[in-house]
């Protein structure tokens, strides 16, 4: 008997269809207690209405993903477009705690599921697949080195007690908008029965679904109670025993099950006036039976999840991919023989066999990481890169009102995701996503704006849609420094570099020398640069070394384009200011009386060093920086941020400079409070130490150390919030550590192997079974939440993080050319000049 993990059933309940009234208070006010509901005996009941509407509160699903996954498309001319000859899927999932989650269809933000798993009954127990199973994922295609070549996934759930295993094949149909999973269940002992339970989100929320179930034909339909819907259909191509629609927690089928083991309630619709709510679909799958003598027995089956914009074109996406069957459409998703797939565009990327040699795991991440940058990018909007197909912390954040989380354009994470898939050797989409960038420029047709134009905004959908107005430097000084990187490995040619200077990069240039009016939605302010609204952590307002590096950077690159193009007086404004903003970085942002020797366990030198933020451009004063995620501001000389590292990897500062060596010393020490501490070691898989990074001292974005709840659980900071280690800092430390072993000549075969080693292994260490690096990782400090995280684990924040991949990417190939790929030699020789 499963005591510990599952519902005990003592007995079966035995009732009949009553009667009963449900006193429903409104829906953000619903109960997510359990309503116990009469038993629908009779099976030939039609046509009946759920009860309980409108459900639990509905959220999102876990956000550590072990796998996401898509069709690969090939542009025709810098652009998705849907023919006869190239159809399009326009569908997107991913993988987490051994089930499918989060499906998008249409746009890329626009989620229709929030997660399918199987429940399973037997002999005294009820267990959800997500619960009370074990789970393995890796990928069905690879090479003979183990290297992913496609995104289709085997996930397999074992029972704990070994009664029963569930394995399945995730992957989306490339001609329709479809996702398919094909399922073997296997019991190991009698009356062992799985039932599919689906709890939709149609249109990024789940508080207005309406779900029906036809009999006749045995599919679901989905749909939302208000206008201008998408539509998703379930089916499958093994017949149901019985199903029923529901509302989640109320009239479900798993609340149904838990009762008595059984499916007794039938419900054909959950409403009969266009009134939505949190659903859930079950059906119910034949018991394999054991023969005598056996001691297994399984049923194979496909299940379909097909879309569209109404119920016509999703139940025909969904039969259409059910005729062809499992193994075509993985074929024609994985590229093989003459189909177009995943295969092809790896066979496109020529830099990425070379780069193997320096990785420590012969490759697997790399591929996997190549894999899962491009497919977060949109397909209506071609070129546009989303920082993370998850929402962050999603099982705790409500899914009332629709939220992109992560699936947003950030032209700074699109700036590291661009030059990463240079850095492959594919130009194609980093020219498309550059051309892209236009779409989220400010200009005097954005609108409701007013002021001074060229700058890029914060956050957009990838329509361009506005979401956040605030104003930050380095994303407007990166799309300057990627053109330049284009112009330059000739994907744009002079033409078009002219063409783009004259449209886009000059008037974000100019903004970065005179800055201006800024007037949009909340956001009511002027901006002088160097000192910016926000920093690259999108948190306060002041003298940035991150962003200064970037301004300095672009408006070089900006001049080197000007002069190119014959705008010489913009061309000499440009490097000017540069040069006068570099000769001012250490009055603005490097302390000379520096407090962290005060706190530290061991006495620190009170030597020279940046900064994490200097709010007034004083960095010696005791200026607080604002209270942020929970935290109370501290004095802005206690705050350690690894920023400044980026002078160097850009070219503005050397790497052997005495006041970013300070720099580096202080955040490698281990001995600061837990608060203030940075640095942190992991266990890497030869058993060396490895290093990883927190963003800044007394950062609060992420979960409780104290309680273990999710950032904001309850919807608000809480003091106990701590930022975890980003594994996209390992890279960004193993970028400075190959600038200075070039600056101090101490390259050599030794010194660049334990780079590799330490470094590119020390990413590679981040990444979970499905080779998906999160956001952050759990450093060990305080509290491991519900999930009990083991320290180097990926958290609930976001996985996997499209800058983490890139910044990965980006390292491999700087080891391999043994020069930093993102570097800009121009910056450093025309400041020196």
């Amino acid at each position: 008997m499963k005591m510990t993990r599952s519902i005990k059933l003592t007995h079966k309940i035995l009732a009949t269809a009553i009667s009963m009234s449900l006193m429903l208070t409104g829906c953000g006010e619903q109960s997510t207690e359990t309503t116990a509901l009469p038993l629908a005996t009779d099976i030939s009941l039609q046509d009946t209405v759920a009860p309980g509407i409108p459900g639990a509160e509905p959220t999102w699903a876990f956000a550590g993903k072990t796998g996401i996954g898509t069709s690969y498309e090939p542009y025709v001319d810098g652009r998705y477009q849907n023919t006869a000859e190239n159809p399009l899927s326009r569908v997107w999932f991913s993988l987490a705690q051994g089930v499918v989650t989060e499906t998008m269809f249409g746009l890329i933000h626009n989620a229709q599921l929030k997660e399918m798993q199987f429940v399973i009954t037997g002999n005294g127990f009820v267990d959800t697949e997500k619960e009370d199973t074990l789970h393995s994922i890796e990928y069905l295609h690879t090479d003979e080195q183990g290297r992913p070549l496609s995104l289709a996934y085997k996930l397999i759930n074992k029972d704990r007690d070994g009664k029963y295993q569930i394995e399945k094949h995730i992957f989306t149909d490339p001609d329709r908008d479809t996702l398919m999973m094909k399922v073997i269940f296997t019991a190991f002992e009698a009356g062992v029965t799985p039932y599919l339970y689906v709890n939709p989100h149609i249109d990024n929320s789940g508080a207005n679904d309406i779900a029906r179930y036809d009999s006749a034909n045995e599919l679901f339909s989905v749909s939302t109670s208000v206008t201008d819907t998408s539509v998703m259909t379930v089916k499958s191509n093994l017949g149901f025993e019985q199903a029923s629609v529901g509302f989640v927690g109320k009239s479900d089928g798993l609340t149904d099950l838990r009762q008595n083991g059984e499916m007794n309630w039938r419900y054909t619709n959950t409403s009969d006036a266009n009134q939505g709510g949190n659903v859930a679909l079950t059906a119910q799958y034949p018991s394999p039976i054991i023969e005598s003598g056996q001691h297994a027995a399984s049923i194979s089956f496909d299940v379909v999840l097909g879309f569209g914009k109404d119920i016509e074109i999703s139940v025909a996406n969904a039969n259409n991919t059910l005729a062809r069957g499992s193994d075509n459409v993985l074929a024609a998703f994985n590229g093989e023989g003459e189909h177009l797939g995943w295969e092809d565009y790896l066979r496109s990327l020529p830099a990425l066999t070379r780069m193997v040699d320096t990785t420590t795991d012969n490759g697997k991440l790399l591929f996997a990481s190549a894999l899962v940058l491009k497919a977060q990018e949109d397909k209506t909007h071609a070129g546009a890169l989303i920082a993370s197909l998850s929402n962050p912390w999603g099982d705790t954040v409500s899914a009332k009102v629709g939220s992109t989380g992560y699936k947003a354009v950030w032209p700074r994470d699109f700036y590291h995701c661009a030059m990463a898939f240079l850095a492959m050797g594919d130009t194609q989409t980093p020219k498309t996503a550059f051309e892209y960038l236009e779409k989220v420029q400010v200009t005097a047709q954005t609108p409701g704006y007013s002021g001074t134009p060229g700058w890029f905004l914060q956050k957009t959908h990838v329509d361009g849609q506005i979401e956040w107005v605030g104003v930050q430097l380095d994303q407007t000084a990166m799309p300057i420094m990627l053109g330049w990187k284009l112009w330059q490995a000739g994907v744009l040619s002079d033409i078009e570099i002219t063409y783009w200077y004259h449209k886009m990069l000059k008037p974000a240039a100019e903004f970065l020398v005179n800055g201006g009016e800024v007037n949009l939605d909340w956001n009511h302010t002027n901006i002088t640069p160097l000192r910016t609204q926000q920093e690259r952590w999108e948190e306060q307002q002041g003298y940035s070394p991150s962003t200064t590096a970037a301004v300095i950077s672009g408006l070089i690159t900006a001049s080197d384009i000007a002069s190119h193009v014959g705008d010489t007086t913009a061309a000499s404004l440009y490097l000017s200011t540069a040069k006068e903003m570099q000769s001012k970085i250490a009055k603005l942002m490097v302390t000379t009386s520096g407090q962290l020797s005060a706190t530290a366990k061991e006495p620190v030198s009170a030597q020279p060093y940046f900064v994490r933020l200097a709010p007034n451009g004083e960095p010696n004063s005791n200026t607080k920086l604002g209270d942020n995620n929970g935290r109370a501001g501290l004095d802005q000389r206690l705050i350690l941020d690894g920023g400044f590292l980026e002078l160097v990897r850009y070219g503005v500062t050397a790497a052997n400079d005495q006041t970013i060596t300070n720099s580096v010393s202080l955040i490698d020490n281990t001995n600061l409070e837990d608060n203030l501490r940075v640095k942190y070691q992991f266990r890497a898989k030869d058993g060396s130490l490895i290093p990883g990074y927190r963003r800044y001292g007394n950062d609060g974005y992420g979960e409780d150390q104290i309680n273990g709840e999710s950032y904001a659980e309850k919807g608000k900071n809480t003091p106990g919030q701590r930022g975890r280690v980003w594994p996209f800092f390992t890279g960004e430390r193993g970028h400075f550590e190959l600038a200075k072993a070039i600056k101090t000549n101490s390259l050599n075969s030794d010194s660049h192997k334990a780079l590799i080693q330490t470094y590119v292994q020390g990413m590679e260490t981040f990444a979970n079974e499905g080779l998906m690096l999160p956001e952050q990782a759990w450093d060990g400090v305080g509290n491991p939440t519900r999930y009990q995280y083991t320290k180097g684990q990926g958290t609930n924040s976001a996985t996997p993080l499209a800058w983490t991949h890139a910044e990965y990417i980006k390292l491999v190939r700087s080891m391999s050319d043994k020069q930093v790929w993102d570097n800009y030699s121009v910056v450093t020789d025309k400041l020196n000049n």
